[in-house]
């Protein structure tokens, strides 16, 4: 099913799992240790708050979880269908985003926790805005899909069966580009402390941009053939 894969999935999985990798490793050396992108975590850490009748955390995770869902109805708003294809509004989701990302600096830096609540926000927009393609998943904001998607595979290929390839390769290159995010958001952090963010909210409005522009030229092209 991934086999028609376009070049513009590979591309943009790819830079936005990278982004999610800066995000949320900013978010993990700098305010509380607060994981942004995934929300395993901090579902867990919200039972134990609850059961230690901690309030400020149960409020605080709670928030959290909420952002990042308001994220996502955003993004359904906007693109209206969990299918990647060409002339949804995923310009206008990137902006949006990149705008998010940038905002939240400031607050980050006057340790304000609406920092962590708008990067949620924008994550779980990105998240809900790429979900799958030809009848795959993709997941940009983290990785434990694509970690169980790779065994998964490699586990048929030990059986025999037959292997989807590019399946495969997808899972690489968004584990890789998530990778890749955390270390350089890690490095940029260390050197800029909250405005490394302003790094991923670029890479996103860069997003934006280029998928405006290829969507240009593939409806021009698709109307010169029509």
């Amino acid at each position: 099913m991934t086999e028609r894969l376009a070049t513009w999935v590979w591309v943009g999985a790819a830079a936005l799992a990278c982004v999610a990798g800066m995000v949320n490793v900013v978010g993990y050396l700098g305010f509380e240790h607060q994981a942004i992108t995934h929300l395993t975590g901090t579902t867990s850490l919200l039972g134990a708050a609850l059961a230690q009748g901690n309030l400020p955390h149960v409020l605080q995770l709670g928030a959290m979880l909420l952002a990042f869902v308001g994220g996502a109805v955003l993004s359904g708003l906007l693109i209206q269908d969990s299918t990647l294809r060409l002339g949804r509004r995923y310009g206008v989701a990137l902006a949006i985003e990149a705008v998010l990302l940038a905002l939240a600096v400031p607050l980050f830096e006057r340790g304000s926790f609406a920092g962590p609540v708008l990067a949620a926000v924008a994550i779980g927009l990105q998240n809900a805005m790429a979900t799958t393609y030809s009848g795959a998943i993709v997941r940009t904001s983290h990785v434990s899909g694509m970690f169980t998607d790779l065994g998964i595979t490699l586990g048929h290929a030990m059986r025999g069966l037959p292997v989807p390839r590019r399946r495969l390769w997808l899972c690489l290159v968004i584990i890789a580009s998530f990778l890749a995010g955390g270390v350089g958001g890690a490095l940029m952090f260390g050197m800029m402390q909250y405005r490394a963010l302003y790094l991923p909210a670029m890479l996103t409005g860069a997003a934006g941009v280029g998928y405006v522009v290829y969507r240009h030229h593939a409806l021009q092209r698709a109307s010169s053939k029509a």
